[in-house]
C-alpha cells in the first residue's frame, strides 16, 4: 500500500514554507506553526526587535529551553519512580525470603 502524502503550505514570519508531509501530521504541524507565531508576536511586542531572524532566534531558543526542561523533568521523576520500585522490590524479596 502506498504511503499518502499531503502537499501543505506553512507560515511562519511572513513567509510561507510549502512542505509535503503524512496527513496525520498535520495537525501537529498546523499546531507548532500556530504557537511559533504567538511567540514571534509576543517577542515583538515586549521587545524593540525589528529583524525577524532576531526573533525568530529568540523563539527557537525559548523552545529549545522548553524541550531540555522537560527532558531533565522526565529524567527526574524517572530516577524517582525507579527507586521507589527499588524500594518496592526489596521489601518484597524481604517478604518471600
Amino acid at each position: 500500500m502506498e504511503k499518502k502524502s499531503l502537499r501543505v503550505k506553512i507560515t511562519i514570519a511572513d513567509r510561507v514554507y510549502p512542505m509535503t508531509i503524512e496527513p496525520r501530521q498535520e495537525e501537529g504541524l498546523r499546531k507548532a506553526a500556530k504557537k511559533i507565531e504567538e511567540v514571534i508576536k509576543q517577542f515583538e511586542k515586549s521587545y524593540a526587535v525589528r529583524d525577524k531572524q532576531d526573533v525568530l532566534a529568540m523563539c527557537a531558543l525559548q523552545f529549545a529551553a522548553m524541550a531540555e526542561q522537560q527532558l531533565i523533568e522526565n529524567q527526574y521523576q524517572d530516577d524517582q519512580l525507579k527507586k521507589k520500585l527499588q524500594l518496592i522490590e526489596d521489601r518484597l524479596a524481604m517478604e518471600l525470603e
